[in-house]
C-alpha cells in the first residue's frame, strides 16, 4: 500500500486493544477508504456489509439481511426494522469463534433513509451491547463526510463522543500519485503528473484509470470526452453520493467556480438566487468545507470583513471549465486544446490550486517548517492598484516575515519582464499598505523549473520549483 502508514497503524492498534473499539473512517469519494480498511484487516471480517447507493428503506434492510444470511445463518428470519436487524448481528457475533470480532459497515450514510430509525439502532447496538464487551472492533465508513460528522462524530444522542478513533482520509499528494504510477508501470514526467493532478486531484481511483502506452491527453480524452467515457458523469455521481440533496451544493460550487480567489458569504448568496441566508445555507457551506470541496480562509488584513470561501476540488473545477458544456462532438477535445489559450489559462489557475494543496511542501522547501505560520490569501481593496492585485498564498510567519507566493506553470524557466516587475513592486507596496504588515515581505516564486536570471529576477527573494512539490512534507 502506498502511504497511509499512520492510518494503518491506527486500525491495527484497535485490533490489539484490550476492549471494544468504534472507528470512524470518512473522506471524499474515490479517496481509498474501503481499500484502506480491507488491507488493514487482510480482507477478513467477522461481518461486513456495504450500503446500497439510492436504496430505499426496505432495499437497505433486505440487503443487510442478505449479508447476514450469506455470512452467518442462511435461515435467519427477515428483520422487520433496524432494531431487529442489529439484534441478528448480535447473535451472529456472539456465535462467532473469532477472538477479535471485526464488523465493517461501508457507506453507512446510504443506509440512513428517512424515518428509518437507523442511527438509533446503531446507537443501541453499540452502547447497549458492543461497547460493554472487550472483543468488538466496529469500523463504519462513508463518503458523505457531512453525514458522518453530524450523525456520528457530533451526534447529540446516544453516539455522542462514542468514536474511539477517527480517520479522515486525505487525498494523495503529488509524491504518492507519482509512486502509484510507478507501481503501475506507467512512465510520466513530473510536469504531466502535475497536469493530471490539476484534473484528478489526489483521489487514487482516478489515477488507476490511466493506461500506459498512451499520452496524458489521450487518457483525458478517453476518460472524459470519448463516447461513453467513464468519468463523463463523475461530477454528478460525486455530489449525489456525498449529499442527500445535492442541488444547493452544486449551485454554490458553480458560483465559486467562476471566482478563482473565492467569494464571501454575501457574494455567494447574491450569485445563487434559490438560497436564502439562514441555517440551510450555513449548513451547506459547512458541509462543503467538511467534505473537502471548499476551503475557508480569512484574508490577510481583512479578517473582520468575513471569511472567504474558495472552491478547491480539482475535478469539480475541471468539470465546470471543460466538461459541463461539452456537446459530445469532439472525442479528442483535450488533445485539440493543446496550445489553446483557454487551456493554458486554466492550467495557470489550476497550478495555483495544486500549490495551495501542497503548502506544507512549499514551507519545507523554504526551510520554515518549524516556524509557526498562518496561511491566507489577499485581495486588494484599493482602486489605485490597477488590475485588482491579489496574492493566492500568503505565508505569515512568527519571525515577522511574510512570503508572498506567486505561482507560475510554464514549460521552461520563468522570465520576469519589466512590466511584470513593476506590477510585483506595486503589489508588495499595496499589500504592506493595506494590511498594515510591518515585517519583511519576501516575494516567493513557485514555478515548474525556476526563475530565469535577468535584471528583474532580483525581486524574487526565494524560489520553490515543481520538484519541491513532490517531496514528503
Amino acid at each position: 500500500m502506498i502511504g497511509r502508514d499512520k492510518e494503518l497503524k491506527t486500525l491495527r492498534e484497535c485490533v490489539a486493544a484490550d476492549r471494544s473499539r468504534l472507528v470512524v473512517v470518512y473522506g471524499r469519494r474515490r479517496v481509498g477508504k474501503t481499500y484502506l480498511v480491507r488491507e488493514a484487516f487482510d480482507y477478513r471480517f467477522t461481518f461486513t456489509h456495504t450500503g446500497l447507493e439510492d436504496g430505499d428503506y426496505l432495499e437497505q434492510l433486505n440487503a443487510f439481511w442478505r449479508s447476514l444470511k450469506s455470512q452467518w445463518c442462511e435461515d435467519c428470519k427477515r428483520p422487520t426494522d433496524w432494531m431487529e436487524a442489529f439484534e441478528l448481528l448480535k447473535k451472529a457475533l456472539s456465535a462467532s469463534n473469532d477472538a477479535r470480532k471485526t464488523v465493517f459497515i461501508d457507506e453507512l450514510p446510504w443506509m440512513d433513509t428517512r424515518n428509518s430509525g437507523f442511527v438509533k439502532a446503531v446507537s443501541a447496538f453499540w452502547n447497549g451491547w458492543a461497547s460493554a464487551r472487550k472483543d468488538i472492533v466496529m469500523i463504519v465508513c462513508g463518503s458523505a463526510a457531512s453525514w458522518m460528522s453530524e450523525k456520528i462524530l457530533q451526534n447529540k444522542g446516544g453516539l455522542f463522543n462514542r468514536a474511539n478513533k477517527t480517520i479522515f482520509l486525505e487525498p494523495f499528494t503529488l509524491h504518492e500519485c507519482e509512486t502509484l504510477l510507478e507501481e503501475e508501470g506507467i512512465s510520466m514526467d513530473r510536469k504531466d503528473v502535475v497536469s493530471a493532478y490539476m484534473i484528478f486531484g489526489g483521489a487514487p481511483y482516478y489515477w488507476t484509470l490511466i493506461e500506459k502506452g498512451t499520452s496524458l491527453s489521450q487518457n483525458i480524452d478517453r476518460l472524459f470526452f470519448a463516447p461513453n467515457a467513464m468519468l463523463a458523469r463523475e461530477f454528478s455521481r460525486l455530489y449525489k453520493s456525498v449529499f442527500a440533496n445535492p442541488e444547493p451544493y452544486i449551485d454554490i460550487v458553480a458560483a465559486l467556480a467562476s471566482k478563482k480567489a473565492g467569494m464571501t458569504r454575501d457574494e455567494i448568496l447574491t450569485a445563487v438566487d434559490r438560497l436564502s441566508s439562514g441555517g440551510v445555507f450555513s449548513r451547506c457551506l459547512d458541509n462543503l468545507e467538511v467534505s473537502g470541496f471548499v476551503r475557508r480562509y480569512a484574508e490577510t488584513g481583512h479578517a473582520k470583513t468575513g471569511a472567504i470561501f474558495q472552491l478547491i476540488d480539482n475535478l469539480t473545477l475541471f468539470h465546470f471549465a471543460f466538461v459541463k458544456d461539452y456537446t459530445g462532438r469532439d472525442p479528442e477535445r483535450w488533445a485539440h486544446l493543446i496550445g489553446d489559450r483557454r487551456r493554458s489559462t486554466w492550467e495557470g489557475l489550476a497550478f495555483e490550486r495544486v500549490c495551495l494543496q501542497h503548502s506544507a511542501q512549499i514551507k519545507r522547501a523554504l526551510g520554515i517548517s518549524g516556524i509557526l505560520t498562518a496561511e491566507s490569501g489577499w485581495r486588494s481593496r484599493s482602486r489605485g492598484t490597477g488590475k485588482g492585485a491579489q496574492i493566492d498564498l500568503v505565508i505569515e510567519r512568527a519571525d515577522r516575515v511574510a512570503n508572498l507566493c506567486e505561482m507560475k506553470f510554464v514549460s521552461g524557466e520563468y522570465e520576469i519582464d519589466a512590466s511584470e516587475a513593476k506590477a510585483l513592486r506595486n503589489k508588495m507596496t499595496a499589500f504592506a499598505r493595506e494590511t498594515g504588515f510591518r515585517g519583511a515581505c519576501h516575494m516567493t516564486f513557485v514555478t515548474t523549473y525556476g526563475v530565469s536570471a535577468n535584471k528583474h529576477s532580483g525581486l524574487v527573494q526565494s524560489q520553490v520549483t515543481m520538484d519541491d512539490l513532490f517531496r514528503d512534507a
